[in-house]
């Protein structure tokens, strides 16, 4: 018997992509969809792609108590808001995968202060686990809530974290994220207009980024100590993949081969962390569409490089949900997200 899930904010990006790997995934059925924009409407006249594979109709999320009981939801609600829909969720009984990142700062101040919204929920705060499997699976196993990573963060985060776990790194550490356009979401804005960003690059969050204190949050617990983030991130005209390049001091000297051989013990038979010989480097075509986080590593001088690619959709997002929905419910983690990336 499949197990029931439902989606809250079913027709952006992220929620078509969760639709459609939980289509392919044995041990799920989808059993309701919400979308306030889109109530009343067929999902695949939304998504003409899912014609003949879901025939779901959209509701509004006002109906949510009225909605079949499931045993976990996904949220794919926005900031700020994400969070009362997620609290009714789990007083039904349903576990909950949340995109928002309404429950991963465990710093209420901080949470507040960077995405401008009361949090009244801050006694859950601590029973959320962030949804990193490589890093915290243990715990997601038997989470109520699971506050999914935000995709720049996935990328810093397992970049680093094999140096992070040994104290390699020195306080700070330096940021470049490069991300295609589906980043932005599916709301129109002149920023991602097409003839705004076809054949250009441009930064944004230059004086910070949201993300950038979830990053340091994380990283700090894993090296036990405050660790300093400046990230920068650049838009750049593809549809989906982030490109991130990290660069750290290190504490000692350190030769490459070590720090490969460190890197690839770290993760060990990790499904979703690929880890480059030195000397290649990833790309982001080379994860379109998977669930692959591909690390690369080397060193210009003294200077530790670390480069990360993921699909944001995938990795970065929704792909990282069903790993997270895989660990929760008992499936093999790797089920539903077995294929490798889409080339060319």
């Amino acid at each position: 018997m499949k197990l029931k899930v439902g989606i809250l904010g079913a027709t952006g990006y992220t929620g078509a992509e969760l639709i459609r790997l939980l289509l392919s995934h044995p041990g799920v059925e989808i059993s309701w969809l919400t979308s306030e924009k889109f109530a009343g409407k067929k999902i695949w006249e939304i998504f003409p792609q899912f014609r003949n594979f879901l025939d779901l109709e959209c509701t509004k999320i006002y109906q949510l108590g009225n909605l079949d009981k499931v045993d976990l939801a996904f949220s794919c609600l926005p900031h700020g808001v994400s969070m009362h829909f997620v609290m009714k969720l789990i007083q039904s009984g349903a576990r909950v995968i949340d995109f928002s990142a309404d429950f991963r700062i465990k710093d209420v101040a901080i949470y507040e202060t960077w995405y401008k919204s009361k949090h009244p929920y801050r006694d859950f705060l601590k029973e959320a686990i962030y949804g990193l499997p490589e890093i915290y699976g243990e715990k997601i196993r038997d989470a109520k809530l699971v506050a999914n990573p935000g995709c720049f963060s996935t990328g810093v985060i397992l970049g680093l974290a094999p140096l992070l776990s040994k104290g390699f790194v020195k306080d700070s550490v330096i940021v470049d994220s490069k991300s295609g356009l589906t980043g932005a979401g599916r709301a129109p804005s002149l920023d991602v207009h097409y003839s705004e960003t076809s054949e250009s690059v441009s930064a944004y969050g230059v004086e910070g980024h949201r993300q950038k204190p979830e990053m340091e949050q994380e990283l700090s617990n894993l090296g036990g100590a405050p660790v300093d983030v400046i990230f920068i991130p650049h838009t750049v005209p593809i549809n989906r993949g982030i490109l991130t390049t990290i660069y750290a001091k290190l504490r000692e000297k350190k030769i490459g081969e070590t720090i490969l051989e460190l890197y690839k013990q770290y993760y060990g038979e990790n499904s979703f962390v690929r880890i480059y010989e030195r000397g290649k480097i990833p790309a982001t075509k080379n994860v379109r569409f998977s669930n692959f986080c591909d690390v690369g590593i080397g060193f210009q001088g003294d200077t530790f490089v670390s480069i990360t690619t993921l699909d944001n959709l995938g990795k970065g997002a929704a792909g990282q949900a069903v790993q997270n929905m895989n660990i929760m419910l008992g499936f093999p983690e790797d089920e539903g997200l077995k294929s490798p990336g889409m080339y060319p």
